[in-house]
């Protein structure tokens, strides 16, 4: 059985992770400080020998992974686009509370958007390539689904993302003890 070591990579800043908008597959750019967060990472990344590097087919990831350095060995792949929010995209928590006081996004997914179970199947996918890496991997996406990407990692529910806190421009790492997959590093600022 491989036992790969998987670094993630939140995308840098932009306007709407500054101000707390569910950002799933509108474009966005990255901000001057999400540019400069993305270009921290390099030295640290370029002390790794990747096997694998994989990253969400949006912009802002893609940036992210150019600036860090990764980019011309990049393998894009649908499975790491960020949660589809439906008719909540572009809105911020507080003015969906407004409307559906009750409304939790790792409970309730999104009107017309997707369900944490949807994710999850989505994020499984990405996980057995992963395993099927005997080395070391990169993986370049989103806060929400790099969140449920690492709870199925860990073997549990994709709404146990919630658990897991994920700044922008931030680097985590996943990997083994013993035989188990654990969490080694986690929301790491480089910046």
């Amino acid at each position: 059985m491989s036992r790969p070591i998987v670094w993630l990579a939140r995308h840098g800043e932009t306007e709407w992770s500054r101000n707390g908008r569910h950002t799933g597959r509108t474009e966005i750019p990255l901000t001057p400080k999400g540019e400069g967060q993305a270009r921290a990472l390099a030295p640290a990344l370029a002390e790794i020998d990747f096997d694998l590097v994989l990253c969400s087919p949006l912009g802002r990831a893609r940036e992210t992974c150019e600036l860090a350095g990764l980019g011309d060995r990049v393998e894009l792949r649908e499975g790491l686009l960020e949660w589809d929010y439906g008719d909540y995209e572009g809105i911020t928590s507080k003015e969906i509370h407004e409307s559906t006081p009750d409304w939790l996004l790792w409970r309730d997914g999104c009107p017309n958007g997707e369900s944490p179970e949807g994710i999850g199947e989505r994020v499984d996918f990405i996980i057995r390539e992963l395993m099927a890496t005997d080395g070391t991997a990169a993986v370049f996406a989103h806060g929400h689904v790099l969140r449920v990407l690492t709870a199925r990692w860990l073997g549990l529910e994709p709404a146990c993302g919630r658990l897991f806190a994920l700044g922008t421009g931030t680097l985590s790492r996943l990997d083994w003890e013993h035989d188990y997959r654990v969490i080694a590093s986690w929301n790491a600022p480089v910046a």
